[in-house]
């Protein structure tokens, strides 16, 4: 049962926002468009992984994705896939990674070899590893249950060929395709048959970790200090992407291409509550929207029927309800 589902990550939504509006020769724009490209091959890892957890078969156990907690020291540790038994927890990390991946546990590092080159990434049995470690002791803290925690890597790519530098046997228990994951899984679930969590536990806790889920929203251009002016303003034309839509009776349309669109402002105020702040006022509105009037500006947010506070010049806008709704 998926209590938690994953949603599209806010940081590649203000990535894809941040690169829609960075000018071209912006001297950050080659490192936003590798963390984009990233982030988004992380998030079609993810999904390739909850695609193959859907075959489990035997009793379904509690699922949570993306799950985000506050640890002993005060930083969070976030994890790509919780399933939760009343025997066990089991941690999935998805890695969507291709090539020969070399797991050196001399070193504690992974190697990619891909294309006659070689990248070095941090190891990910530590990471699941200290996130077993972290969960265990957040359980001890809030329900004082010592509960099996069992660390799982998925390689999302189907192509990737998995190996080491050790002996271990254990490793190939925890390094797995995403497609092995679920028969992986079904095997734990016969090895851990001891119930530690009753119903009223296991609810109670599935609880209070959606309560204390504190989702990762980072402020993106102070991340990667990009300054407020630096950025595009105006309404972007869909069809060829240049920032010069004009506002005409009933919508808008683009002086070079003639392309028209009733909704291409909710992109733009989208892009505005993802970049810059969830509020706006009117004047804000004429300055991102690059329009000349201010009754045009109240047309069009009180015609989205947003969240507002505030009087006549006053009155702001709560942006929020836009980033739960597709843009047409």
């Amino acid at each position: 049962m998926i209590v938690k589902p994953r949603d599209l990550p806010i940081k590649l939504r203000k990535l894809e926002a941040l690169d829609r509006r960075l000018p071209t020769f912006h001297e950050e724009r080659t490192i936003i468009e590798a963390e984009l490209a990233k982030v988004k091959a992380g998030h079609r890892g993810e999904r390739e992984l909850d695609y193959h957890l859907s075959f489990l078969e035997r009793d379904q156990p509690i699922t949570l994705h993306d799950l985000r907690l506050p640890g002993v020291s005060g930083r969070f540790f976030q994890m790509d896939t919780l399933l939760l038994y009343p025997s066990m927890a089991l941690i999935v990390e998805a890695k969507n990674m291709s090539g020969t991946l070399l797991f050196d546990q001399q070193f504690h590092q992974l190697i990619r070899t891909q294309a006659g080159s070689e990248d070095i990434f941090a190891d990910p049995l530590l990471q699941v590893r200290r996130q077993a470690y972290q969960l265990s002791s957040w359980l001890s803290r809030h329900f004082r249950v010592t509960l099996p925690i069992i660390p799982l890597i998925a390689i999302s790519s189907p192509s990737a060929k998995i190996t080491t530098n050790t002996n271990d046997p254990s490793l190939s228990d925890t390094v797995l395709h995403a497609a092995a994951i679920p028969y992986r899984v079904e095997q734990l679930y016969e090895e851990h048959s001891s119930v530690i969590l009753s119903p009223e536990q296991l609810k109670a806790v599935t609880r209070r970790l959606l309560s204390s889920h504190t989702p990762y929203n980072p402020d993106i251009l102070k991340l990667y200090s990009i300054h407020t002016d630096d950025l595009e303003k105006g309404v972007q034309c869909p069809e060829c992407r240049r920032f010069s839509m004009k506002r005409l009776k009933g919508g808008w349309q683009c002086p070079y291409c003639r392309f028209r669109s009733k909704h291409a402002h909710l992109q733009a105020l989208t892009d505005y509550a993802l970049l810059h702040a969830p509020v706006i006022n009117n004047q804000q509105c004429r300055a991102y929207l690059q329009l000349d009037s201010r009754f045009t500006a109240m047309r069009l947010l009180t015609s989205l029927n947003l969240p507002h506070q505030g009087d006549k010049r006053g009155r702001t806008y709560q942006l929020d309800p836009l980033l739960t709704t597709p843009v047409p």
